[in-house]
């Protein structure tokens, strides 16, 4: 049984910083390019970043370019958020996804959200202005 699994998420102020992780069970972790995406209250959900099966790619939403850092550690079957400079517009459910990329090239990567094969329940962040 596939899980992922989310953590990290909490209460922050804006300008502070949080580091989410989500942890993949039940699959080949190193076959999957990974993404994050967030949806606010009332709101469609969108994507933050995602990076590629091997690592060395990645790409994130204009709205948080430069704040944010995605990584991943296939040894620990875990990918990260490291998420600066936070603003109150940042406030949202964050989902951890994977995307099925075995047969893609190792810098392959999509923004996706029907691209992607396996989803986390998400971690809430709240950032008070």
């Amino acid at each position: 049984q596939v899980q992922l699994v989310e953590s990290g998420g909490g209460l922050v102020q804006a300008g502070g910083s949080l580091s989410l992780s989500c942890v993949g069970s039940g699959l080949a972790f190193d076959q999957y390019a990974w993404g994050w995406f967030r949806q606010a209250a009332g709101k469609e959900r969108v994507f933050v970043a995602t990076i590629s099966r091997s690592g060395g790619s990645a790409y994130y939403a204009d709205s948080v370019k430069g704040r944010v850092t995605v990584s991943r550690d296939n040894a620990k079957n875990t990918v990260y958020l490291q998420m600066d400079s936070l603003k109150p517009e940042d406030t949202a459910v964050y989902y951890c996804a994977a995307d099925f990329a075995l047969y893609r090239s190792g810098s392959y990567y999509s923004p996706q959200p029907a691209t992607y094969n396996y989803w986390g329940q998400g971690t809430q962040v709240t950032v008070s202005s």
